[in-house]
């Protein structure tokens, strides 16, 4: 029986770690950008730079 209480007590003290940190990530406007992740796909990767050497000139 004193194992089930004690479970318990992790299992609520866990969830409350999660609940704070979700709450304190919601105040300090972690999740307000709400127009680049839908447009972020449609923007093309920057193409890769082609060096130059003396040789090829």
């Amino acid at each position: 029986m004193g194992v089930i209480i004690l479970l318990l007590l992790v299992s609520i003290s866990v969830a409350a770690i999660f609940l704070g940190a979700f709450i304190w990530n919601v105040k300090s406007k972690q999740y307000e950008d709400e127009y680049s992740p839908p447009i972020r796909m449609l923007f093309d990767d920057a193409p890769p730079k082609k060096e130059t050497t003396e040789s090829s000139k």
